[in-house]
């Protein structure tokens, strides 16, 4: 993992016995990796997932754990458990772990917009984690890694409401995802007919305008979750955000190009000095020079990276910009554990 400006804590604290329900899923894998690269006071590691999973093993700071089923008895004696096994599961064993005494991160959207769980982006509201009674809740990829960029610029001018499009990894969906591009571009180049099994669409060399369920109103539950998500984290009832999300033919890490609209005259001065100012979040603007943020690049950063900065021809005080980050790291795994830091 590449060097981070929003690196692992001093320790002080003592070791936690933690449980990461869903070790085997993409996101579980990352999170034991990011405990391990992050030095987090493990006194013991319990790795939870399906009956499917059980008898797996995975390493961790050598030594070889093997997976547990999960069960409502499974976290016995367990501090923190980090969840990413989906809503389902979540709502179904969160509280079987707080009842036995742990603090639950959960990564789903179980209970992001429960008014009683903290949504934590520990960069912007890291206060807010002090209130959990049991549970505190990792925001949704996507909204994380735009935030990540648009708060420093919140602090500057006061954003108002943002129009954005996002250029979504395969990987934000599955390891079934990442199978079905990999096979697709196999079969489009030796002729053979393209079959398809998760998306509704051939993914290979195509973009797909549509992630999640839709609505009543022609938003997708995932295009909603940037302007809901993004009231609760930065602590603005009035906030809006007009987004069309896009599945995009990219293993990994997400991408959002935005406009923001400011309460304040903005400048592009200030607002880089604003991002380069900020934790977990890079500038990476140099456009006449080809430099600006590219998801093969951001994958595997705990960073997230922002560019093509500049003020908007259309609107008043807004800015155009395009943010790019791994949505396993910072939109998932690695928020999640900054989560467990804080407490």
């Amino acid at each position: 993992m590449s060097a981070s400006s929003n690196p692992a804590p001093v320790r002080s604290q003592s070791p936690k016995h933690v449980a990461v329900v869903g070790a085997t899923g993409a996101v579980g894998v990352e999170m034991i990796r990011v405990l391990e690269s992050r030095n987090f006071p493990v006194a013991s590691l319990r790795l939870l997932a399906s009956p499917r999973s059980a008898g797996k093993k995975l390493s961790f700071r050598g030594q070889e754990i093997t997976v547990e089923p999960l069960t409502t008895d499974s976290f016995a004696g367990i501090d923190i458990a980090l969840f990413s096994a989906g809503g389902g599961i979540s709502k179904e064993y969160a509280p079987h772990a707080v009842k036995a005494g742990a603090v639950v991160v959960d990564n789903s959207s179980a209970f992001r917009m429960d008014p009683k769980v903290p949504l934590i982006v520990p960069e912007i509201n890291a206060s807010a984690a002090a209130s959990h009674s049991g549970i505190l809740a990792n925001p949704n990829c996507t909204t994380a890694i735009t935030l990540m960029a648009l708060y420093p610029l919140h602090g500057a001018f006061g954003v108002k409401s943002v129009i954005a499009s996002s250029y979504q990894a395969v990987s934000g969906t599955g390891a079934q995802a990442i199978e079905e591009l990999s096979r697709q571009v196999g079969q489009i180049a030796s002729g053979q007919p393209v079959t398809r099994e998760v998306y509704p669409h051939q993914i290979a060399f195509n973009v797909i305008p549509h992630v999640d369920s839709f609505l009543e109103d022609g938003y997708t539950r995932e295009e909603m979750k940037m302007q809901f998500e993004g009231r609760r984290i930065m602590d603005l009832p009035e906030f809006t955000a007009s987004v069309t999300c896009v599945r995009v033919p990219v293993y990994r890490a997400h991408s959002v190009a935005l406009t923001a609209l400011f309460v304040r005259p903005v400048s592009l001065e200030k607002a880089r000095e604003a991002i380069s100012a900020a934790p977990g979040i890079r500038l990476h603007d140099d456009p006449s020079n080809a430099v600006y943020p590219l998801p093969i690049e951001c994958s595997g950063e705990d960073d997230c990276r922002v560019g093509r900065l500049r003020i908007d021809c259309a609107l008043p005080n807004a800015l155009s910009f395009w943010v790019s980050g791994d949505q396993l790291l910072k939109g998932a795994a690695l928020n999640a554990v900054q989560i467990a830091e804080l407490l």
